[in-house]
C-alpha cells in the first residue's frame, strides 16, 4: 500500500515571505487552508532554523486544525522539531537513504527531480512523492533550473508509481496541463502567495485534480 494518497498532495502551497508581502505568510496560508488546500510546505530560504522556528510552529498548528499536511523544505531537523508530516528534499540536501533510515513512523519524504532515471532511484530510496519541474517558466525560484514542459513532466510520471506533482510557473490555467500530463497535483509559490485573494487561487488550482472524496 502507498504511504501517501495522491489526493493529499493535489495542491502543495509553498510559502515565500517576500511574495506574501505585508499581509504575511500566515495570512496567505490561513486563506489557502480555508479554501481547501490539502498541503502546505514551509520554504524559508536565507533564514536559520532558529529564525524559521516560530513560523514553522504557527503553520504546524494551522495545518493541524485544518486537517492538512505540513512539510518543511530542505530542513529535516526543523521538520522533526515541529512534528511536521514530512520533509521535502533536493539533490543538494541530505541523501534520501540517510533520511529514510532515521525518519519516524509515518513521516513522509518528498524529493525534487526532473530526470526520469533519478526519479526511479528516488522512489527506490524511499521517496513518497516527487516534485517535478520546472514545468513552465517561473520567477518565484531563483534556482528553478531548466524548463521541461508538460512532456518532461509526463516522462517522469510514467517511470514511477509514487505521486508526482508538477512545479514551476503553474497558475490556475496551466494546472489543467499539469493534470493532463498525469501528475497527481501541483505545487505553487507565487500563484497563491502573491494572489490578491489566495482563497480564490486555491479553489481554481484544485479543480483539475481529483479530490479523493
Amino acid at each position: 500500500m502507498p504511504r501517501l494518497a495522491p489526493h493529499r498532495i493535489r495542491l502543495i502551497v509553498i510559502t515565500d515571505r517576500e511574495l506574501a508581502g505585508p499581509r504575511g505568510v500566515e495570512y496567505a496560508v490561513e486563506r489557502a487552508l480555508e479554501a481547501g488546500a490539502p498541503c502546505i510546505q514551509l520554504r524559508d530560504k536565507g533564514r536559520t532554523v532558529r529564525e524559521s522556528l516560530p513560523l514553522a510552529r504557527a503553520l504546524r498548528e494551522s495545518t493541524q486544525r485544518a486537517g492538512a499536511l505540513f512539510f518543511v523544505n530542505d530542513r529535516l531537523d526543523l521538520a522533526l522539531a515541529v512534528q511536521a508530516d514530512g520533509v521535502h528534499l533536493g539533490p543538494d540536501d541530505l541523501p534520501l537513504e540517510a533520511v529514510s533510515a532515521v525518519r519516524p513512523p509515518g513521516f513522509l519524504v518528498g524529493y525534487s527531480t526532473d530526470d526520469p532515471a533519478e526519479a526511479e532511484r528516488a522512489e527506490a530510496h524511499g521517496a513518497d512523492y516527487l516534485g517535478c519541474g520546472t514545468v513552465f517558466p517561473t520567477t518565484s525560484k531563483g534556482d528553478a533550473g531548466r524548463v521541461i514542459g508538460p512532456d518532461g513532466l509526463r516522462s517522469v510520471v510514467r517511470r514511477v508509481s509514487v505521486p508526482v506533482v508538477g512545479i514551476g510557473g503553474v497558475n490556475p490555467l496551466r494546472a489543467w496541463e499539469v493534470a493532463g500530463a498525469g501528475a497527481s497535483g501541483t505545487a505553487v509559490i507565487g500563484a497563491v502567495m502573491s494572489a490578491e485573494f489566495p482563497e480564490d487561487a486555491v479553489r481554481q488550482l484544485l479543480r483539475p485534480f481529483p479530490g479523493g472524496d
